[in-house]
């Protein structure tokens, strides 16, 4: 079952036509992005002076960008980039595998779009006592240890839930999100304590770091049939919809102990047509429960409902431009005073920009959350899971 997958309820509040623009966007926008000197899609694909280059290459951006892929192509048509030879040289290769978070990737695509090769990947990778053996595991990092628990919970739905080490696993990963919980629902960035610098990334999460453990109880709860994972995930993702901008826009950072906006920019165009989707529709699919307004409101503001009154598509390039942001010293003083409590709402256009920039996960993501949703391809009277409580 997938993550994120939309129902006929909700494609009545968003544009079926926008969306299929949109995907057909990121697919032609992902075949400039793949290096055709390497399997691997590239890090960053910068405007410069000389026009757009691609710069570095991605194994996470490959990953995320081939989940997006496979949608694409099981929903609206093949794929412009052939996943087989990208997701062998991922599988044949294991060694730029370095934590919890490049396993958890590695699960969830390989359930996905391998899953007959789940059992010996697990074997191989030594996924029983990963999270004692990493360093993002030990640290109790959000954003990774939820993708490492989508992974796990992607194997049980892939028909492996006694897998050795997987139980364990999950319930490790599971302990550690849930301590980084604030009593709102707002996740820190990571174990709080230590430094002083790690007590406030352990108070203070980013958007990320509310979005993937969304998603990963709400994969959990589908995986384990258990309602106090949906819940979890539910809590979370009405908490962000109270917190959601006026103009639909994702702020970047929480404080996990007040329930408030602590940092508002940059305000990320793939938090918009992807990432909050994502977070939005896997709860619905896991509880039953609807977000139609935040997300209409989410997908109109890369189209100009935003600060800028700016479409952030560009058509003719097949890209999204990355996000609206403050320069750093303004930066660094609008995040003070909001975590103190002195600003709220936008500040002066005057002083905003456009990162003019784009990376392969930000369409991948988009894929994956939206492919579905077009009129040719939507599944009609799909009836949604049981309602979770709050």
């Amino acid at each position: 079952m997938p993550v994120a997958s939309l129902g006929a309820e909700e494609l009545k509040a968003v544009d079926a036509d926008r969306i299929e623009s949109l995907c057909g966007l990121a697919a032609s926008g992902l075949e400039r992005m793949h290096d055709p000197g390497s399997p691997m899609f590239c890090d960053v694909y910068n405007r410069t002076s000389e026009g757009l280059v691609r710069v570095g290459v991605s194994h996470r951006y490959t990953m995320m960008t081939l989940l997006g892929l496979q949608r694409y192509e099981t929903s609206i048509g093949p794929s412009p980039v052939k996943i087989g030879p990208v997701l062998e040289a991922l599988l044949n290769d294991v060694s730029w595998v370095a934590g919890v978070g490049d396993l958890g990737l590695l699960l969830w695509t390989c359930a996905e779009l391998a899953p007959v090769r789940v059992p010996a990947l697990c074997e191989r990778l030594r996924v029983l006592g990963a999270m004692k053996r990493t360093s993002d595991g030990r640290q109790g990092h959000t954003m990774e240890v939820a993708w490492y628990l989508t992974g796990i919970a992607s194997c049980h739905l892939a028909g492996y839930p006694d897998l050795p080490g997987l139980a364990s696993e999950a319930a490790e990963a599971r302990q550690v999100l849930e301590s980084n919980r604030g009593a709102l629902g707002i996740f820190g960035h990571q174990f709080r304590g230590g430094s002083w610098a790690g007590r406030i990334r352990g108070r203070i999460g980013t958007f990320a770091d509310q979005v993937y453990p969304a998603i990963a109880f709400s994969r959990l709860a589908q995986a384990l049939e258990d309602e106090s994972a949906g819940a979890m995930a539910l809590r979370t993702a009405k908490k962000m919809c109270e917190l959601q901008g006026p103009l639909g826009e994702w702020s970047w950072r929480y404080d996990s102990v007040s329930g408030r906006v602590v940092s508002r920019y940059p305000i990320y165009s793939v938090h918009q047509h992807a990432m909050g989707p994502m977070m939005l529709l896997s709860v619905s699919e896991a509880t039953g429960r609807e977000f139609n307004e935040a997300l209409e409101r989410s997908l109109a503001w890369i189209g100009g409902a935003n600060e800028l009154g700016r479409d952030f598509v560009e058509p003719s390039l097949g890209l999204i431009w990355r996000s609206i942001r403050l320069g750093l010293v303004d930066s660094a003083s609008d995040s003070v005073l909001r975590y103190f409590g002195y600003r709220q709402g936008h500040v002066g256009t005057s002083r905003l920009k456009v990162c003019y920039e784009c990376r392969p996960y930000e369409l991948g993501w988009l894929l994956y959350a939206l492919a579905g949703q077009t009129r040719s391809s939507r599944l009609a009277g799909r009836p949604h899971a049981k309602q979770a409580s709050d």
